[in-house]
């Protein structure tokens, strides 16, 4: 092989492998995130009140916040495709990126007299506008107990 032959041949493979790894640059760069959940809380009243909050992030915007309260005694364990047919939080925009999700959930007071006491955890499905997920089985955790006064 010539001295000319393998010149070029090595700038060929120096170019292709700098083509290449440009290109990957870019489409790390580009690559979407997944949706993150922050500032989350729990809360449930004597009343029998759940309110659930949290700020959803994801890169291309929050589409929804899907969400189960389920008692820790169950052994539940609920799913991310559980998770799917789940009842939504209502999710307002703070920017472009980010949304604050709130569910609350009222029982009757018969409800709340034979609900499981103790601890309880809310498990949340946040999806992006890209159709990126998020599942955390266990987003909030929250006491349920008896109102001794009521």
């Amino acid at each position: 092989m010539s001295k000319r032959t393998l010149v070029a041949s090595l700038v060929g493979i120096v170019t292709i492998g700098g083509i290449t790894a440009g290109g990957l640059a870019v489409a790390d760069a580009s690559a979407s995130t997944d949706p993150s959940l922050a500032n989350t809380s729990a809360r449930y009243t004597d009343t029998g009140t759940l309110t659930f909050t949290t700020d959803v992030s994801d890169d291309s915007g929050v589409r929804s916040l899907k969400v189960l309260a389920w008692p820790a005694g169950s052994k539940l364990d609920p799913t991310e495709a559980e998770l799917r047919s789940a009842e939504s939080a209502t999710c307002r925009s703070t920017a472009a990126e980010t949304s604050r999700c709130t569910y609350t959930v009222r029982a009757t007071k018969e409800e709340a007299s034979e609900l499981t006491t103790g601890t309880w955890y809310v498990s949340g499905l946040a999806t992006g506008e890209d159709g990126d997920t998020t599942f955390v089985p266990q987003a909030a955790a929250f006491e349920v107990t008896r109102c001794s006064g009521c």
